[in-house]
């Protein structure tokens, strides 16, 4: 049976490349981002039809069309990847950084909410193996220095996704919480700094994708990193804090 999957920040990064690993497996694909010229890009290198949506995340009316639409055309969807994302050092004692603060909550937290709500009550009444997956970082599992905005914003998508879990688990719907480290991206390239484990993004998506195939609940990728996050969260604060302090800095500025 042909998979139907709907991806969200499909223009570029991890969600392009979801995108090129379930084409190539057969699926047909809701693609969904802001930049419409690389959707249709994508999508004809993708040999086409395909659904292109070009939508902000934070626009809950755009998703619940974009859904409306890609059921009319395929059905409900048997996998739902929230992957829009943005990355940007912050500082609090800056007042200009307070309204970046809240766009990077609103499109990573609350675009990952709404592009769920869009979808759930379709795949309540579907039948078959239903996911929806969120992509979420290691940045949300100890809080880094100069990133306040997104590693508090991926913090929030761990629990949220948690506690989504457990409202799906009725519904025979899986939650899936996939946790990178660095992988090679438009988003990692700005980095100023060395990036232990770097995965190349199509890797990184192929092992993603075995991750949701298996229903994981929770899954740190690469799995080296998984063991560094675990290692930091266990660390006391006092020591965490000697160690991290001084660490490199992503720019100020959004980056997307």
């Amino acid at each position: 049976m042909t998979q139907r999957v709907f991806i969200t920040g499909a223009s570029s990064g991890i969600g392009e490349a979801l995108a090129v690993y379930y084409a190539a497996q057969g699926a047909r694909l809701g693609l969904a981002g802001r930049r419409g010229a690389a959707l249709a890009a994508l999508n004809e290198r993708l040999g086409g039809g395909h659904a292109c949506y070009v939508l902000d995340v934070t626009d809950a009316a755009a998703l619940e069309a974009a859904a409306s639409d890609f059921g009319g055309r395929f059905g409900p969807p048997d996998i739902v990847i929230a992957s829009a994302g943005v990355s940007v050092g912050t500082l609090s004692e800056c007042v200009e950084d307070l309204a970046v603060f809240r766009r990077v909550m609103d499109i990573n937290v609350y675009g990952m909410a709404a592009t769920f709500a869009a979808f759930i009550p379709a795949m309540r009444a579907a039948s078959g193996e239903r996911r929806l997956v969120g992509i979420a970082s290691v940045a949300g599992i100890r809080g880094l220095p100069g990133a306040e905005a997104y590693s508090a914003s991926k913090a929030a998508t761990i629990a949220y996704l948690e506690s989504l879990r457990l409202e799906m688990r009725p519904a025979g719907i899986k939650v899936v919480s996939i946790v990178p480290g660095y992988i090679a991206t438009p988003m990692t390239a700005i980095n100023p700094y060395r990036m232990p484990f770097l995965m190349p993004v199509d890797r990184a998506a192929a092992r993603f994708a075995r991750v949701i195939a298996a229903g994981k609940s929770y899954a740190v990728i690469p799995w080296p990193m998984g063991i560094v996050a675990k290692l930091l969260r266990l660390l006391p604060n006092g020591l965490y804090d000697r160690l991290f302090v001084n660490a490199p800095r992503k720019p100020r500025g959004l980056a997307q």
